[in-house]
C-alpha cells in the first residue's frame, strides 16, 4: 500500500503522529487574554482655548497664526508625555521659589513658564554655552552682575540667576513696552529685535515674521502654562505623592576659604554629593572667596 521509501514504515507513522500531537496542542494552547483598552491609545487633538493671556496681555487668538502656533506647541507638549510629566514634578519644587523672586522684582509670574521652556528646570548646558535654569551666557550673566569663573559660576545659581533673568526682564519690559516682547528679545536679542521690529513697522510679538525658533518660543512658553494650569483637561493626572517636594534646607553664610568640600560636607551632616546637588554654582571640589564678598551656602535640614 505504501510507494517503497529508504524509511521504515513504522518511523514514517510513528513521526506524523508525533506531528499531529503536538500541532493539536498547539490550537489548544489558551490564547492571553487582549490588553485592556488604554485611554491613552486614542490620540485626539487638543482644545485650544478661544481667549488667553500671557504676563497680563491678551493672545489675539482670532489670528488663524496665532492659533495655529499655539496648537503646534499644546500638540508637541501634550504628547511628549515623558518629558511634560517630569516638567510638573520639577515644577512642584522649584516654582515655589521662583515664583518668590518675580513678585519681589516686579516680573509678572507668568515668566516662571519660561524658566520651564528654557531648561526644564534642570541645571542645562546648551550648545552655545549658556548654562542653568534661565540658560544664560557668561557675557550677559556678568553684565547682569553674575560671578562666573572657574571657581564660582552664579547662573547655576536658581536665586542669583532667576534675580538676574528678572533685571533682564525689566529692562526689556522698559525698552519695547511689552512684556511679550521682553520674552522674544530674551530668546533673541535685543539688537535683532529692535532691527526686525523697525523693518517690519509692527510692534507686537504676535505680528512679526521671525526665525523659526523665536517664532515658537513665547508660543511653547504659553503652553506649557496652559497644560500645567489645566492638567487634567490635557490628560495628565498627577497626584500630590507623585510631585517633587522642595527640598527642606538651611543656609550659611561663609566668609572662609573651604579646602576640601567633601570634608566639609562630612563635618555639617552631609556629604559632597548632596552638597554640590544643593549647591551647583561651585564649580571645583574646593572653595576660594572672593575678596569682600560673603557667599550663601545651601545645607539640607
Amino acid at each position: 500500500m505504501f510507494a517503497k521509501s529508504s524509511i521504515p514504515v513504522y518511523l514514517f507513522l510513528a513521526l506524523m503522529i508525533s506531528v499531529s500531537i503536538i500541532f493539536r496542542a498547539s490550537q489548544n494552547t489558551a490564547q492571553p487574554a487582549p490588553a485592556p483598552y488604554n485611554v491613552f491609545s486614542k490620540i485626539e487633538a487638543v482644545d485650544i482655548p478661544s481667549s488667553g493671556s500671557f504676563a497680563g496681555e491678551p493672545i489675539p487668538l482670532s489670528s488663524f497664526d496665532v492659533k495655529e502656533r499655539l496648537d503646534r506647541e499644546l500638540l508637541v507638549n501634550t504628547y511628549w508625555h515623558s518629558n511634560t510629566l517630569q516638567l510638573f514634578k520639577l515644577a512642584s519644587r522649584y516654582f515655589p521659589v521662583i515664583e518668590a523672586i518675580l513678585k519681589e522684582n516686579g516680573v509678572p509670574e507668568d515668566f516662571k513658564y519660561m524658566a520651564l521652556a528654557e531648561s526644564g528646570l534642570r541645571n542645562a548646558v546648551s550648545g552655545s554655552n549658556a548654562v542653568g535654569f534661565w540658560q544664560i551666557i557668561e557675557s550677559s550673566g556678568k553684565e547682569l552682575g553674575l560671578e562666573v569663573n572657574n571657581m564660582v559660576d552664579e547662573r547655576y545659581h536658581i536665586d542669583l540667576s532667576t534675580a538676574a533673568a528678572c533685571k533682564y526682564l525689566k529692562n526689556a519690559h522698559k525698552e519695547f513696552g511689552s512684556w511679550t516682547l521682553a520674552a522674544a528679545s530674551y530668546n533673541m536679542g535685543k539688537t535683532r529685535l529692535r532691527k526686525i521690529l523697525r523693518e517690519q513697522k509692527v510692534n507686537s510679538y504676535y505680528d512679526l515674521f521671525m526665525n523659526d525658533e523665536t517664532s515658537r518660543y513665547v508660543f511653547r512658553i504659553i503652553a506649557l502654562k496652559e497644560i500645567i494650569s489645566n492638567s487634567r483637561k490635557y490628560g495628565f493626572f498627577l497626584d500630590r505623592n507623585d510631585l517633587y517636594e522642595p527640598i527642606p534646607c538651611t543656609t550659611i553664610n561663609v566668609e572662609q576659604e573651604i579646602d576640601d568640600l567633601a570634608a566639609f560636607a562630612l563635618e555639617n551632616g552631609t556629604n559632597y554629593k548632596t552638597l554640590k546637588l544643593l549647591n551647583p554654582w561651585l564649580r571645583q571640589p574646593y572653595f576660594k572667596l572672593k575678596r569682600g564678598k560673603t557667599y550663601e551656602l545651601k545645607l539640607p535640614s
